[in-house]
């Protein structure tokens, strides 16, 4: 790792140099950050997330702590000594990063003179004690220079993603084992990723999505119940970080095999076998040069395909999909960019077009791009009673939906690597099935 991150460092350097000539500065200094405060009314703060652009240098937790890049000259961390006797940082993953940058352990850095500065981070406030302020201060230009930086990953973070993807695939085997065995709540469910992963709440890239049952219908559900849960159906949606990359991936499974959940519950497997090759034949249409966009309007045909083999939709493949059918079984994007934050940035420099307002990634694939393929099939009350009051509504079987509504949804989502032909699948390497009855 030490070799491939101080390769990382030579390109980063390089993409810096580029951003801010592109943005009219000499030199930019990148802040980890300062915890935050969980509310006005209390004393006590949120552990630090760092500033993404500082953990692109350094998988250092530290608050207070700094990077200052000028080019043409050595790349600097200033990583100040910890002082107070109340609290004391995790110590980093790995020092390897000691070995790329001057490291200096002092508590700030030296601004260099009579230089266009420009400053990266939340904090407005420390940037003005260093005498940074105004459109120095997160510039757009050289923020949105720096995102496009981040779309393509380097040898050291794609060996990050395959390890945060490897972390997590414990948390999910370990998941899968105590919802088969049974007596366990959502909660306890959600405790078991966290100890298999050696994880705790806070260091998870997200805040795990644990739902059982009907919970599966709220596509962000994280208010896990505390009871035994006796829904035959799971969907965990769990990542990992490994020095600041995020993995980010969700199985679904459903107790059929011994009948569980009535006929409702083969019908229902079934549907889950038909989204995992549905969900497979998705990534292998990736492709170098094809607009992510298109690649979701395919899953919409994808998915509006299995409401009508399900008999959940009457009507061609074409109508359920055109007239808006799958939209309210299938209301979210296809997917998105995957790095230093679980939505990345760069890759959502357009806006989608407004029949897909909840695309976050709309670029022309390329290769070396990291995103994640998780199309999604479910039965949410609110979107599927709008859809009943249209004349859409006749196209849809209600009394197979309600069967089906215990069992709350499906999503399968991996995370991918573009190659020049096709793509690295990080997640089916180490967890070669995405859903299926158990």
């Amino acid at each position: 790792m030490q070799s491939l991150y101080r390769d990382h460092v030579a390109i980063v350097e390089a993409r810096y140099a580029s951003a801010l000539a592109e943005a009219g500065f000499d030199a930019v200094i990148v802040h980890s950050g300062t915890p935050k405060k969980r509310t006005e009314f209390d004393d006590q703060f949120f552990p630090l997330r760092p500033t993404p652009e500082f953990h692109l240098w350094a998988p250092l937790m530290e608050p207070d702590c700094f990077v200052v890049f000028e080019t043409g000259k050595q790349t600097v961390l200033v990583w100040p000594e910890n002082t107070s006797f109340w609290e004391r940082p995790a110590p980093p993953e790995a020092t390897y990063f000691t070995t790329a940058l001057d490291v200096r352990r002092v508590e700030a850095p030296e601004i260099p003179s009579k230089k266009r500065v420009a400053w990266i981070g939340e904090d407005v406030a420390r940037a003005g004690k260093l005498g940074i302020e105004g459109d120095h201060v997160n510039p757009p230009k050289l923020v949105a220079a720096l995102d496009r930086g981040r779309v393509r990953k380097t040898p050291y973070e794609i060996q990050c993603l395959a390890e945060a993807n490897r972390i997590a695939a414990l948390g999910h085997r370990a998941v899968l084992a105590a919802f088969e065995g049974g007596g366990r709540s959502e909660l306890e469910l959600h405790l078991a990723f966290l100890q298999a992963t050696r994880q705790d709440d806070q260091e998870t890239p997200y805040k795990n999505i644990v739902a059982t049952g009907r919970n599966g219908a709220v596509l962000h559900h994280v208010s896990y119940g505390r009871d035994e849960t006796r829904a035959a159906s799971l969907l965990l949606d769990a990542g990992a970080t490994y020095m600041g990359y995020c993995s980010d991936i969700t199985r679904t499974w459903v107790k059929a095999k011994a009948g569980t959940g009535g006929s409702a519950g083969g019908t229902f497997a079934g549907i889950v076998t038909a989204f995992e090759a549905m969900q497979q034949r998705l990534v292998a249409k990736v492709a170098v040069g094809m607009p992510y966009e298109a690649l979701h309007d395919e899953s919409h045909r994808q998915v509006s395909a299995i409401l009508k083999e399900a008999g959940l939709a009457r009507g061609s493949i074409e109508e359920i999909d055109q007239k808006g059918v799958s939209r309210a079984f299938f209301p979210h994007g296809l997917g998105h960019s995957l790095g230093l934050v679980t939505h990345d940035v760069g890759c959502a420099s357009v806006k989608p077009r407004p029949d897909n307002p909840f695309l976050r990634n709309t670029e022309v694939i390329a290769e070396g791009q990291v995103f994640t393929i998780e199309p999604g099939l479910y039965f949410i009350d609110g979107l599927l009673a709008a859809l009943r009051d249209e004349p859409e509504g006749k196209m849809v079987d209600w009394n197979l939906v309600e069967a089906l509504a215990p069992f709350g949804g499906i999503r399968i989502e991996d995370d991918v690597l573009v190659l020049d032909r096709g793509v690295r699948n990080f997640t089916r390497e180490v967890l070669p099935t995405g859903g299926a009855a158990v």
